[in-house]
């Protein structure tokens, strides 16, 4: 298994099917890989959708959280699970095009192939959605890049693609796939963001508020600037025995 495709999900009942039909049409016969969605504590008919879709398309894994539990945690639980070398994670309300990981996967092989110790950062650099969403996140992006020097212009989009034992490195903490980026850079691996579609909403409404993201993300602000600063990247050589 060389990718899997990781959706982290909570009350997208209707959103599922289509975004997993997007997905078999973007990388079937293209490239060997598995989708593995995480129900993050559903308490609509998700889950009930996900089971009925796995009779149909055998590459489908689902995960369930009984409580939700944070898209950052439900990301996490599906790649420890995943069986793929690679990680391709994408959000579950089908805002993020399922093509575009195909462009990923070029830049990861023109920038050293599957052995690349690399963060593939999707840009959303033309986003429909409100206005409102649209200067949060501008101006988030703006003071996370200041702050951590990330040199990352998007990394709130759910786009990405990264090596499974990379991730598994990285410091686990709540609302921590907001910074895979600069906690990727903190971990010696290079970090490069690649232009991206991105669609309006057009089925259910958003999980996490704009209230939640503002108050978490300045405390986690805070947290990350600390361990940039307290990171130490040694240079290793083996040093081999005299004979």
């Amino acid at each position: 298994m060389r990718l899997s495709v990781v959706v982290p999900v909570r009350n997208e009942a209707d959103n599922v099917a289509p975004l997993l039909e997007e997905i078999r049409d973007a990388l079937e016969g293209r490239c060997e890989y598995e989708v593995v969605y995480v129900d993050d504590g559903s308490t609509d008919g998700t889950l009930d959708r996900l089971k009925a879709l796995q009779r149909g398309f055998p590459r489908l894994r689902v995960l369930r959280h009984a409580r939700c539990c944070g898209q950052s945690t439900a990301i996490r639980t599906g790649v420890a699970a995943a069986r793929g070398a690679w990680i391709a994670t994408l959000d579950g309300d089908g805002q993020n095009d399922p093509a575009d990981i195909l462009r990923l996967l070029a830049v990861r092989e023109a920038e050293g192939g599957e052995g690349a110790r690399l963060m593939v950062a999707g840009w959303r650099r033309r986003r429909h959605d409100d206005w409102l969403r649209r200067v949060s996140s501008r101006v988030a992006n703006a003071v996370r890049a200041w702050l951590l020097h990330d040199g990352t212009p998007d990394t709130g989009c759910g786009l990405k693609l990264f090596p499974r034992t990379l991730f598994l490195e990285l410091p686990y903490f709540d609302h921590m796939h907001r910074f895979l980026p600069a906690l990727a850079r903190r971990a010696g691996a290079r970090v490069v963001s690649v232009e991206v579609n991105h669609r309006p909403r057009t089925r259910g409404r958003s999980k996490y508020g704009l209230h939640d993201r503002l108050w978490a993300g300045l405390v986690d602000l805070a947290g990350v600037m600390w361990l940039m600063r307290r990171s130490r990247l040694p240079e290793v050589e083996e040093v081999g025995r005299e004979r």
